[in-house]
């Protein structure tokens, strides 16, 4: 996970959220999230890098239309970023109740 960016680690947080979410599901989650346009310039490529290192699987709902899940392995990997979060920020936010 380490050598993913902030939006490929955003996309796996959207996939892992969604039940076989498509590109413009993930697009449209995306752009409520960063309060802006997503172009498929960015969006596409990323997809293909975060299936590339099989942390998503890509599936074929029809010939124009593509879905994708998290694989085993991004899973672990989200759980392990969350188990690294939690260290720095786990009480953070109780302490400041």
């Amino acid at each position: 996970m380490y050598d993913l960016t902030g939006f490929q680690r955003d996309l796996l947080y959207t996939i892992a959220g969604q039940d076989e979410p498509h590109g413009l599901a993930i697009k449209d989650e995306l752009e409520e999230y960063y309060e802006k346009e997503i172009h498929h310039g960015r969006l596409y490529p990323n997809l293909d890098k975060v299936v590339d290192k099989g942390l998503v699987e890509k599936g074929e709902l029809d010939q124009r239309t593509n879905y994708y899940t998290i694989t085993a392995r991004g899973r672990r990997e989200l759980e392990a970023r969350r188990e690294w979060e939690e260290q720095y920020i786990g009480g953070f936010f109780s302490e400041s109740e």
